[in-house]
């Protein structure tokens, strides 16, 4: 099988001939090519031939041309602060003012140069690949992006405070990630990452989430023209099963902090699972260590397909070494293929 077949054999809840990796990678590419991270992002032609020069070295089942998050507050007039060793982050609060957000307009696409490279990062990319290998494109919904366009403090104080304007913020909002999202989805990408942290039970009481952000997200996603995985950024999320299902996305990124088993049962043929191995301790593992957490992830969740196997972040630091990787690949190409008549 190619990529392509064997991540949707597994998406169809069917056993492919191996577990899919998916090794999401977005700054090493900067690495590989010699650059700084901000030189790396600063041209659709690096991130190309970063992720292919990724995808060949690590044998991943995707492409993932993401740019940093910060990228969409750039549209709204935001800044990108720049790092060595670490992803973008992005500047001062553009909305510092509650008065702010009744002003705030759906930015237009072709005004962001940043959006524009991503754009073009994913056509380069489709032109190379065609249909063999999916290519990820990615959204922060929403219902989270104000983290960074508000601050996370002001947010949530608002969020619990003022109804009237949270609607119009998410409004604003919905309307850029939709067209955002159908953007890349025309440019070729597979499928669209939905980024959605402040919906984990985490951060927020289940209860309060259904009032807010599960509202949303069952508006925004069927506007959306092509399959949609929600992602918690490594947040706890089990207890919401049931609600991830309502929203039709197909496919749910697991914390390490979870059990893989029991979100196996949770989501039963309704939506496929991402994860879960740990990007943070990844950093410290060994080849050893690795093979024993790939092992680990395969036989709670690979069984009857349904499952791919990636981070629990959906973004691997910069930290995390070559050897570590390459370990993970190895581990998959072992123990990964079908049938699993192993046992740990």
């Amino acid at each position: 099988m190619n990529p392509m077949q064997r991540v949707m054999t597994a998406m169809g809840q069917a056993e492919p001939d191996r577990v899919p990796l998916f090794i999401l990678a977005t700054m090493h590419g900067a690495r590989d090519l010699g650059l700084s991270i901000k030189d790396y992002y600063s041209r659709a032609e690096h991130v190309v031939e970063g992720q292919l020069r990724l995808r060949e070295k690590y044998r991943s089942d995707c492409l993932n041309p993401a740019f940093y998050a910060a990228v969409e507050v750039e549209a709204f007039g935001g800044e990108t602060i720049f790092i060595e060793d670490g992803p973008p982050n992005a500047g001062a609060p553009v909305l510092r003012q509650d008065a702010d957000i009744d002003r705030v307009k759906v930015p237009r696409l072709e005004d962001c140069p940043g959006l524009q490279r991503g754009l073009e990062a994913i056509r380069q990319l489709k032109a190379q690949v065609g249909d063999d290998i999916p290519i990820l494109g990615s959204v922060i919904s929403p219902f989270s992006l104000p983290i960074m366009q508000m601050g996370f403090e002001h947010y949530l104080d608002f969020l619990y405070g003022q109804p009237e304007r949270f609607d119009r913020l998410m409004a604003v909002n919905q309307a850029f990630c939709v067209t955002w999202a159908n953007a890349q989805l025309e440019a070729g990408a597979t499928a669209i990452g939905y980024a959605d942290p402040l919906a984990s039970t985490t951060l927020l009481p289940r209860a309060f989430y259904l009032k807010t952000g599960h509202r949303v997200a069952l508006d925004t996603l069927p506007r959306i023209r092509g399959s949609v995985a929600i992602h918690l950024g490594s947040g706890r999320g089990l207890s919401l099963a049931d609600d991830f299902a309502a929203t039709g996305t197909v496919a749910v990124g697991v914390s390490a902090q979870e059990d893989l088993g029991h979100w196996k049962l949770a989501a039963g043929k309704r939506f496929a699972l991402l994860g879960n191995l740990n990007g943070v301790e990844m950093r410290r593992w060994s080849a050893e260590d690795a093979e024993r957490e790939v092992k680990r992830a395969i036989a709670k969740a690979g069984q009857g397909g349904g499952f791919i196997l990636a981070d629990n972040h959906g973004e691997i630091p910069w930290q995390v070494p070559d050897e570590v990787l390459l370990a993970i690949r190895d581990a998959v190409e072992r123990w990964g293929h079908y049938p699993l008549d192993w046992k740990e």
